[in-house]
């Protein structure tokens, strides 16, 4: 990532930063994200195999955790190396096909996030 630009100094933030004034992000060592997303994905099949009906919180937590996870993954990876995943993560969407049909039942609330 470049460094910022002396307005962004000046205002104290970083293009796109979705933290703190005056906190600039680092790069991360892809093999500590690979071993944080590999820690969600056992957090997910625990709480999954622990399940307490469809609409358990833990689950759905579990489920986001691995998708924050693997972005920063995707990221780290990126950064580093210049490579990416063959992976995709998809995101819930109420909203109709771009046809203006409906989704397929197999897919239903489901659409890939744009990185």
């Amino acid at each position: 990532m470049p460094a910022p630009g002396p307005a962004a100094a000046v205002a104290g933030t970083y293009p796109g930063q979705k933290g703190p004034a005056n906190v600039y992000p680092m790069s991360i060592d892809p093999r500590v994200a690979l071993q944080s997303l590999t820690a969600a994905l056992e957090e997910h099949l625990a709480a999954s195999s622990a399940r307490r009906g469809d609409d358990d919180p833990a689950v759905e937590s579990a489920y986001l955790a691995i998708a924050d996870a693997f972005e920063v993954y995707e990221e780290a990876l990126y950064d580093t190396y210049s490579e990416v995943t063959p992976l995709v993560i998809y995101e819930e969407d109420d909203d109709e096909d771009e046809d203006g049909g409906e989704e397929d039942e197999d897919d239903e609330d489901l659409e890939p996030i744009s990185q």
